[in-house]
């Protein structure tokens, strides 16, 4: 018997040929419901991951966690010595948005292993959050920020322990507006063929 390759699925290599993460300032309610979202999850967990270690979790962040978390990143900003705009741009990004999913990167011991590919396993998981969520019709983006590499912020505003770090906020609403398209890579000139 011999084992026959899947069949072809044209419709979703289109969509993620056409792909198009939507800007968090664009997004606002309705988010999906927790049914939706457990769906969503689920498909963003479906990722590589060496060992089965699963060396990532998900907090989810509804809006009174947002505007907390605003706060918050106002005020580390500001013992940061961050710059006034960088700050408040930030913070606003918690405040404005309709729902977040902070994808947290929780490392794994393992002889076999390495941390950076639970990292990257973590990072997969960013990803494929934003692209179910984008094929559920929501507009979603993947934003980071100087307040996801703050250790103070992250233990108070999240619960982190010290070796856990976030991979990616995934902000997800609702958007009826479509931003202008941007340049992509030109893939010829970013790949080498090696034939033997």
């Amino acid at each position: 018997m011999t084992d026959l390759p899947p069949p072809a699925r044209p419709e979703v290599l289109e969509f993620l040929l056409s792909r198009r993460s939507r800007p968090a300032k664009m997004l606002r309610a309705p988010a999906p419901d927790r049914t939706v979202l457990t769906r969503l999850l689920t498909a963003a967990a479906r990722v590589p991951d060496h060992g089965k270690l699963e060396p990532w979790r998900f907090v989810v962040l509804e809006q009174a966690a947002l505007a907390r978390l605003g706060t918050l990143c106002a005020e580390r900003g500001l013992a940061l010595g961050e710059a006034p705009e960088k700050t408040e741009k930030a913070a606003a990004t918690f405040r404005d948005s309709p729902f977040a999913v902070a994808v947290i990167a929780a490392p794994k011991p393992s002889d076999k292993i390495p941390e950076v590919e639970q990292l990257l396993s973590a990072g997969a998981v960013c990803l494929s959050l934003v692209n179910a969520a984008l094929a559920q019709g929501y507009g979603a983006c993947w934003l980071t920020g100087f307040a996801a590499h703050d250790h103070e912020f992250c233990a108070r505003g999240l619960g982190l322990s010290p070796t856990e770090k976030v991979a990616g906020f995934i902000h997800i609403g609702t958007t009826d507006a479509t931003p202008p398209e941007r340049p992509r890579p030109d893939v010829a000139s970013i790949t080498r063929w090696v034939e033997d």
